[in-house]
């Protein structure tokens, strides 16, 4: 049966792969055929979100990408890829006048530098293959909505997207894709992280359309149609997911 989504024979890379998001879109890559190799800080997780995913030729290399010595180390160690999924991000909360310089090169250095600095080099060491596609998961933050404290976040996230912009342009000649996913709120640890109450969690999901939140498996099925043929004309986009948050 003719599956324009399938990724049966494409190689992978997923940052971020030991929770949320990340964790999902390595779980639904390996159930669409790919072969993943997954990549985060925590090496436990990591095995765990290995031990959820179809298949048995994925490959777990733990490494923080924040230090320009792991990239090289990660960069070794992968074969030629035919996609890589961003998904590897923190968020801080402030108001504006309490942002301090360390924290703001924290989000930045997790959110924006690393897997900006690491998509140059694999395309410099020339670890994509000529039709692959690089997504971002950003968010409709920053370039959809805003929230108090978040200035921090929606700066990295806003970042992403013009930086992906540019990509696309300058990786076309190379037969490059470069997307991004920009969901509204996922239900992952950050939500579960006990900064807002179970309450005002609740009254928040129903400023949604759909009443919810969103779930990591459908950001990730997402994700798959980027990398997949399908969307083999598509570069330069950012893909809006998010319950019809922003059309209020």
């Amino acid at each position: 049966m003719h599956n324009p989504f399938t990724l049966e024979g494409k190689t992978l890379l997923v940052t971020g792969a030991s929770s949320g998001i990340g964790r999902a879109v390595a779980i639904e890559c390996s159930r669409a055929g790919a072969r993943v190799l997954i990549t985060a800080r925590n090496e436990e997780r990591l095995r765990e979100t290995l031990s959820r995913m179809e298949g048995d030729a994925h490959t777990l290399i733990a490494a923080d990408l924040s230090g320009e010595e792991d990239h090289t180390r990660l960069i070794a160690c992968i074969p030629a890829l035919d996609g890589l999924v961003h998904c590897a991000g923190l968020t801080r909360t402030k108001l504006f006048p309490f942002v301090d310089r360390e924290t703001l090169d924290e989000v930045m250095a997790v959110n924006f530098t690393a897997p900006a600095l690491l998509s140059a080099r694999l395309v410099r060491e020339k670890k994509l293959r000529k039709g692959g596609s690089i997504v971002f998961i950003s968010s409709i933050s920053g370039s959809g909505c805003v929230w108090a404290g978040n200035a921090m976040y929606s700066a990295s996230k806003g970042a992403i997207n013009g930086l992906m912009k540019n990509m696309a342009l300058d990786l076309a000649q190379k037969g490059i894709r470069v997307n991004s996913m920009n969901p509204g709120m996922v239900e992952t640890p950050i939500v579960d992280a006990g900064v807002i109450t179970p309450e005002q969690l609740e009254a928040d999901k129903k400023r949604y359309p759909l009443k919810r939140y969103g779930r990591p498996e459908e950001v990730a099925y997402g994700v798959i149609y980027l990398l997949s043929g399908a969307s083999a004309w598509m570069t330069g986009s950012a893909l809006v997911l998010d319950g019809g948050y922003t059309l209020l």
